[in-house]
This record gives C-alpha cells, sequence and structure tokens, in this order.
C-alpha cells in the first residue's frame, strides 16, 4: 500500500498494482470479473474490488451489464495521444532545422474536427515564436497557417469552417471581407504558399505551406520581423522540401 522501502527508486505499491490490474484487464477482449482478475494479478479480492471501483470512475476501465470489466475510453484517449506523440517527436528535428536554418520560428498545423490547431511550434532565444494572443481556433483567416489550411480544403469543408468562424478585426490588415478572403485564397502569389502580412499580429509575417499526415491536413509554417518581408519568396523555397519531408515523415506507420 505505501512506497517499497529499501536501495533504488521509490515505487508505489498501489500504482503497481494497479497497473497489473489494468494489464490483466487488457487480456480479456470480452471482459473479466474482479474475482478472475484478483486470482490472475494475486491480489487479494478486496484489494481488487477497491482499485477497480477507482479505476471505473476515471474511465480507466469500463463494468459490462454481466460484470465484467474492459478497458475504458479514458486509456484508448491515451492511446490516441500517445501515437500523436510518436509521430510529432519524428518532425521535431525537421522542424529545429528549419529554424536554425531561417533563423525563424516553426509551426504546424492539423485540421481536426473541424477546427484548425496548433501541433507543435519549435521557436528559440534568438527564434521567438508570435504570442498567440487570439487561439488560433479563431482565427484562421488571419494566419498564414490558417488560410493555408482553408485554401486546401474542398470547398464544401471551407465554407462549413467559415460559416462557423466570424472574419474577426485582429489589425488593420486583416482581411474581414469574405469575397476578399476568397480571392486570396485561390491566388496567393507565392503559391502553393500563403503569407500573412501583419495580419494576425502587428510587425510580423508568416509564410506557411500545406502538409498531411495521412488523409489529415495541415500547414507547415514560419514567422518572422516584418522588416525580413524581403525574405518570404527565398523562405517559401526552403518550405517547400521541408513539407514534403514532414509529411513522408508523418505518413509513416507507427
Amino acid at each position: 500500500m505505501g512506497a517499497q522501502d529499501g536501495p533504488g527508486p521509490t515505487l508505489i505499491n498501489s500504482v503497481q498494482r494497479a497497473m497489473r490490474l489494468l494489464e490483466a484487464v487488457s487480456a480479456h477482449e470480452n471482459g473479466a470479473p474482479a474475482k478472475q482478475l484478483a486470482r490472475e494479478t494475486g491480489l487479494p479480492l478486496a484489494t481488487a474490488y477497491h482499485l477497480l471501483r477507482t479505476l471505473l470512475h476515471d474511465g480507466y476501465v469500463r463494468k459490462l451489464d454481466d460484470g465484467g470489466f474492459v478497458l475504458g475510453d479514458k486509456l484508448q484517449t491515451l492511446q490516441s495521444t500517445g501515437r500523436a506523440q510518436a509521430l510529432l517527436s519524428r518532425v521535431r528535428p525537421t522542424l529545429a532545422a528549419l529554424r536554425d536554418e531561417l533563423a525563424t520560428a516553426a509551426y504546424l498545423t492539423f485540421y481536426e474536427d473541424g477546427e484548425i490547431r496548433v501541433a507543435e511550434i519549435v521557436d528559440g532565444p534568438g527564434t521567438p515564436r508570435v504570442d498567440l494572443w487570439v487561439g488560433f481556433e479563431d482565427a484562421g483567416h488571419a494566419t498564414a497557417l490558417g488560410k493555408s489550411v482553408l485554401r486546401e480544403l474542398d470547398e464544401e469543408a471551407r465554407q462549413d469552417y467559415l460559416s462557423r468562424h466570424h472574419l474577426a478585426d485582429l489589425t488593420p490588415r486583416t482581411i474581414t471581407s469574405l469575397p476578399v478572403l476568397l480571392q486570396r485564397l485561390e491566388t496567393p502569389p507565392l503559391a502553393p504558399a500563403i503569407t500573412d502580412l501583419e495580419e494576425y499580429a502587428l510587425g510580423t509575417v508568416c509564410v506557411a505551406v500545406p502538409v498531411y499526415s495521412g488523409d489529415t491536413l495541415g500547414s507547415l509554417g514560419v514567422s518572422l520581423p516584418s522588416n525580413r518581408l524581403s525574405r518570404l519568396p527565398e523562405i517559401r523555397e526552403r518550405l517547400l522540401p521541408t513539407a514534403s519531408r514532414v509529411t513522408r515523415s508523418l505518413s509513416l506507420t507507427i
């Protein structure tokens, strides 16, 4: 019940017992009752009951109508999160190399559940990230990363997104007219790259290009001070092959 005594790391016995129970539950696709799980893990029945009640309350196991226990939704969520973390770990070195090469902060977003979400930001002391004073979910129209995603969506998905999101006026340069925004999405000067020219934050410009993680659309971009605006065409040429590498890495099966 308490911490393990003796040399070496301090181990919490109750945590170890809970983990053994979860391992036992996972071995039974159709569920197993508490008595069987206690027997398989070598736990006293009362202890197994207490731990299972706690795991049930927190969503780590689910109790079937016949009294058997199976793994719960919380573990499935953790498994999905773990896969996402493993995927991102593949591309962080590429994003870091991009940051160092261009002296810019690098960003990766994905379009998930109808929203544009930041998945990763790689910055540094000399390459600070943009102050995300408005969440990307509410600023897709004003960021290069968001506009890159919107440009790649099919017409139905784009209309759905824009019908749910107000074109907020974030700076004097933000595009708040839907016809103007759609026209800019169709004919960006640096296509397939797209820019944000102080539309999200004054003093900052950004450029982004599309990436994919399997069938999931995303964007890769960088931000830099507006006095480096003339570098955007050069940066576009570096972003395109980097985006291809990121897509290949994200498309590998774990």
